[in-house]
């Protein structure tokens, strides 16, 4: 059994290290690393794309208030970015407080933050950012929790960052309908997670006026592609598409957790893009797994973790279950 590498645990989709590593595993590699969607969002006719021209301020906007009534917010208040991980990234470049993380949270929360926490507790004087359903243990914090957590952060000179980058696939878990237009906390939401559209590269900040004009002179006039317009323009406005992916995504999350339990791998989390096992033998499992051609998620800090994210159909189901009846 070789040691997993660093560079597979930093982030899932890295299919090119896996294959570097495991020359010999028979392709095509199937991912499983990611909580991406594995059944995309696909247009019904092809759409209409110049990447010649630069991208029109107008339809940017126009994608903005399309996101803005699928996010139930105020379009005032959004701004397009080029993917929810670059508006992570810019925190510290938007006048707030120093960010606070969870110890056990998304990798990129941990780049930008100056404290860890190890639970959502109020910090004076920090930003503190939480992911909801939180990555990679899938975490659930009800609103109520999370609207007293803001008014504690703002009365001690704080703010509240939510990261929602999987709360379309976990309907009413959004802070953003119960937010007031003056509360401060700050939103952010992907468009590639839930839409299986990552390549896009299409996140949101949802933010008080002050925070939105910040970011925007921080983006400049052009901050997402054509392309991620155009996509995003089609996908929020396709309302079937929507509901359809939101009733199919547990249905799915429950074969998953029944094909792993029949394995005695006990799967966690309440977001249905992926799930988490803990084990002893995670390295074991991850090394048999991969020389199958299945990229799975480990992580460095949580050796006995393995996060599964959703076979796309049968057939991947089928292909995981006999390589986790190999062992």
């Amino acid at each position: 059994m070789q040691a997993i590498s660093a560079d597979l645990t930093g982030h899932g989709g890295r299919l090119d290290e896996a294959a570097r590593l495991y020359p010999h595993a028979p392709a095509p590699w199937l991912d499983l690393s990611t909580g991406i969607n594995p059944n995309a969002w696909a247009p019904a006719a092809p759409l209409d794309i110049d990447p010649r021209a630069l991208p029109s301020r107008g339809a940017l906007r126009d994608l903005e208030v399309i996101a803005a009534r699928h996010f139930g917010v105020d379009p005032a208040h959004v701004a397009a970015v080029p993917g929810s991980e670059i508006a992570l990234r810019l925190l510290p470049m938007l006048g707030l407080p120093p960010v606070a993380s969870l110890a056990t949270t998304y990798a990129t929360h941990r780049d930008v933050a100056v404290h860890r926490l190890d639970a959502p507790v109020p910090v004076a004087g920090a930003t503190l950012l939480l992911a909801n359903p939180n990555n990679p243990d899938g975490v659930l914090l009800s609103p109520d929790m999370l609207i007293d957590l803001a008014r504690r952060q703002e009365e001690n000179g704080g703010s509240l960052v939510m990261d929602e980058a999987f709360a379309d696939a976990a309907p009413g878990s959004s802070l953003l309908p119960h937010l007031k237009a003056s509360d401060e906390t700050i939103v952010l939401r992907s468009f590639g997670k839930f839409f299986g559209l990552a390549g896009i590269r299409l996140g949101f900040v949802i933010a008080s006026g002050d925070v939105i004009a910040r970011l925007r002179r921080l983006l400049g006039d052009w901050p997402v592609s054509a392309h991620a317009i155009a996509f995003g323009r089609a996908a929020y406005a396709d309302a079937d598409w929507i509901a359809a992916t939101a009733t199919s995504l547990p249905v799915r999350a429950a074969a998953l957790d029944a094909l792993l339990a029949r394995h005695g791998l006990a799967a966690r989390g309440a977001c249905p893009l992926f799930r988490l096992i803990e084990t002893p033998h995670a390295a074991a499992l991850f090394d048999r797994l991969a020389r199958a051609a299945i990229l799975v998620r480990p992580f460095t800090d949580r050796p006995d973790w393995l996060r599964f994210g959703l076979p796309a159909d049968e057939a991947a189901f089928a292909r995981l279950d006999r390589a986790l009846g190999h062992g």
